[in-house]
């Protein structure tokens, strides 16, 4: 009996299929569009956690802590 031969690809992840499927659907304009749009929402994150922060650390200070 032989073993069964080892695949030696890697499956796609979620997000690589999610992309293959947006890729036929979505003409390349749109494509760009959307993930311009999906940077903006992680960048505008990370600076509300960083204004969160300061405002932290401003009170901190004030407090004289």
């Amino acid at each position: 009996m032989q073993a069964s031969p080892v695949r030696a690809t890697a499956l796609p992840s979620f997000t690589d299929a999610l992309r293959a499927v947006e890729s036929l659907l979505m003409s390349g304009g749109q494509r760009t569009a959307r993930r311009n749009a999906w940077t903006s929402v992680l960048e505008d994150r990370r600076r509300a956690k960083d204004r969160v922060e300061a405002q932290r650390f401003y009170e901190r200070s004030a407090d004289g802590s």
